[in-house]
């Protein structure tokens, strides 16, 4: 660096090495901001386990009951799901046109597929057993409430289509 340019850059170099390093007020106050919205959104989320637990609930019971429907359809057989307050499990029956006897596997190969609740998650109401036809129709229509989560899951008798 020549003479010239390091006199004409010493009073600015002096100046910053005498100040303090560290953050401007301005940025303190949009961090805090920052953090405040983030803990406004997510905090009651961590609170609120019931709602995470209904959710994840609701979406088991809907895998289960189309994996009953479509089991019944490849295999060829009737494919039953009852119903407790906090669970449900499968059944298939061993032959054609027969009754659900036997525990159903499944997709991991256990057996009986049976999915349960956690937490304080139930049905409201507890619904009455589903059985899906070999051609894929369900038993009866049904409307399946999980509790703590406002959607319910609906049973279209004449195609077994769940949603």
């Amino acid at each position: 660096m020549s003479k010239l340019m390091a006199l004409a850059t010493w009073p600015l170099m002096s100046c910053r090495s005498q100040r303090q390093a560290g953050f401007t007020l301005v940025e303190l106050i949009v961090v805090l901001i920052i953090v405040g919205v983030l803990a406004v959104a997510a905090l009651p989320r961590f609170y609120d386990q019931n709602a995470f637990d209904a959710r994840g609930f609701y979406d088991e019971t809907l895998s289960i009951l189309r994996y009953g429907q479509k089991t019944a359809v490849a295999q060829r057989r009737m494919v039953c799901a009852s119903f407790t307050a906090t669970s449900v499990t499968l059944q298939v029956a061993t032959s054609f046109g027969g009754t659900c006897d036997k525990d159903l596997a499944g997709p991991g190969g256990g057996t009986p597929y049976q999915i349960n609740a956690r937490g304080s998650v139930q049905y409201n109401p507890v619904p009455s057993s589903i059985s899906f036809n070999p051609d894929g129709s369900a038993s009866a229509a049904a409307s399946i409430q999980v509790g703590g989560f406002p959607d319910a899951i609906s049973v279209v008798k004449e195609t077994g289509h769940v949603y």
